[in-house]
């Protein structure tokens, strides 16, 4: 994304500017998501919070930090579109609603944009939290395919990857003791059978680490495949905790783009536990 830097010294900075400058000679589809989904583009902005998702947590940490606008890489109200007809009546909904309405807060969606960033920002930021950018061979636009420098086991790289996010819990399919040389990454719904299959065979894949996907797909692809004999191995690790980081990183580069505006990356909990 290094490209997409311009420093900005004016303290007048409105939501447009933040706007242009992400979508910069980026080409998004006719049906983007991406969109300014609260507040106005003219508004001046007192501060940024980068976040994954805007949940009311997130909402208020803005709240009490004085942002004005609010950089989501999901929808804040439970549907990929930002639809809220259906939801007119619905209190859970008025109420972060009218909490952002009298807070005047922007909120700007920043999805279709930053997978299109080259490499992908949520594909690279996850790389980057965990220390991998030596170990990538190949990139495409939907994984980055990492070579670890010597042979490593499914139940070590399960430990790294819950240190470096700091998570309770992945889930695997596989064995842990299960040697591992080539893995596939995938950030968010990329799990699915459709992408990961044809990974395993072509480039030779050992473990498949994802966000999330059906999971009457490639964890029965990889189930079926192991009790056949092959060592090949799955790790799921959540949708949000696989794109967080990319977010992360886009914060740090906004920070350094616009120095005139308090940029802050707030995290969210894991929306599961496991009793």
């Amino acid at each position: 994304m290094t490209d997409h830097l311009s420093t900005k010294e004016s303290k007048e900075i409105q939501v447009q500017d933040v706007i242009l400058h992400l979508t910069q000679d980026i080409a998004l589809p006719e049906n983007t998501v991406d969109q300014l989904i609260t507040g106005s583009a003219d508004q001046v902005i007192t501060g940024i919070v980068v976040t994954f998702m805007p949940t009311q947590h997130v909402i208020e940490q803005a709240i009490q930090q004085g942002a004005n606008l609010i950089i989501a890489h999901e929808s804040p109200f439970y549907n990929h579109h930002s639809a809220t007809d259906w939801l007119a009546t619905d209190p859970v909904y008025t109420y972060k609603r009218n909490m952002i309405d009298q807070a005047g807060i922007a909120i700007f969606r920043c999805h279709d944009i930053i997978h299109r960033y080259n490499p992908d920002g949520i594909t690279e930021g996850l790389i980057f939290d965990l220390g991998w950018n030596t170990y990538v061979s190949q990139r495409t636009s939907e994984t980055d395919v990492v070579t670890f420098p010597e042979e490593t086991t499914v139940g070590a790289v399960a430990q790294q990857l819950k240190e470096h996010l700091g998570l309770e819990y992945v889930r695997i399919t596989g064995r842990p003791e299960t040697v591992c040389r080539r893995a596939a990454v995938l950030v968010g719904f990329r799990g699915n059978g459709h992408v990961t299959i044809p990974l395993v065979q072509k480039e030779h894949i050992d473990l498949i680490i994802a966000g999330e996907g059906f999971e009457w797909e490639t964890p029965e692809y990889i189930r079926d495949a192991m009790q056949q004999g092959t060592s090949k191995a799955l790790i799921m690790v959540g949708h949000a905790e696989s794109e967080a980081p990319g977010m992360k990183l886009l914060a740090d580069r906004l920070a350094a783009a616009f120095p005139a505006v308090e940029v802050s990356f707030v995290k969210e909990r894991p929306v599961f536990e496991v009793i």
